[in-house]
């Protein structure tokens, strides 16, 4: 649950590597580095994130997949239908990977509910245990999951929202056409993850594409 998609994601930039990280953009070399585009912010309204550079950029959200129901077959089947879905993108993007904190506020409040309830002097002994650990973990900051995005942008002029919104609707399309949902991030969300990004406490990286 913690992983469900970094198997995904290897078998499947391991067999777009003929298609990608072939191009490096040298003009912008400077800005490569993933945290140095949330720290360039204008605004963040809608679907966009603008930049004082110039630039406006839209993200999506590659929900997670269970890879371990799938068969051998299966997993070739998806990363040759990735494959022939994306060769055709030339224009650039990045991909992210976002390290967070396991959100288990909810799985906390079934434990405590069924302790309260209970009339079991050994399940409740065990519950309490179980919720001691879970909250122990939680404050560590030792249980994350990651999180993978696809950043794409253009320079700012009248009416590139509209440009970019298509753009990134079609790049999910793609994935949602391989049975991959994706979810385009709203302002929030954007704000969210400007926020991840900038914890130095959790990894994260990105990687441009051609």
């Amino acid at each position: 649950m913690i992983l469900p998609v970094i198997m995904l994601t290897l078998c499947f930039l391991g067999s777009m590597g003929y298609f990608f990280y072939t191009k490096l953009n040298h003009e912008n070399k400077n800005e490569e580095n993933t945290a140095q585009d949330f720290t360039n912010i204008v605004d963040i309204k809608d679907n966009f994130l603008y930049t004082k550079d110039g630039y406006i950029i839209s993200y999506f959200r590659i929900q997670p997949i269970s890879i371990e129901l799938l068969s051998q077959r299966e997993k070739e089947n998806m990363c040759n239908m990735l494959t022939a879905e994306l060769s055709s993108i030339s224009e650039p993007f990045k991909f992210l990977a976002i390290s967070r904190p396991v959100n288990i506020s909810g799985l906390l409040e079934e434990y405590s509910e069924i302790l309260h309830s209970s009339k079991d002097h050994i399940q409740k002994e065990l519950l309490r245990k179980e919720i001691y650990e879970m909250n122990d973990y939680a404050l560590s900051g030792e249980v994350v999951e990651r999180q993978f995005y696809i950043m794409l942008w253009q320079k700012n002029h009248e009416g590139v929202e509209s440009d970019l919104i298509k753009r990134t609707k079609d790049f999910m399309r793609r994935f949602d056409s391989c049975g991959i949902n994706c979810t385009l991030l709203q302002d929030g969300d954007i704000v969210g993850l400007c926020s991840l990004v900038n914890n130095s406490i959790y990894e994260s990286n990105g990687e441009e594409c051609n």
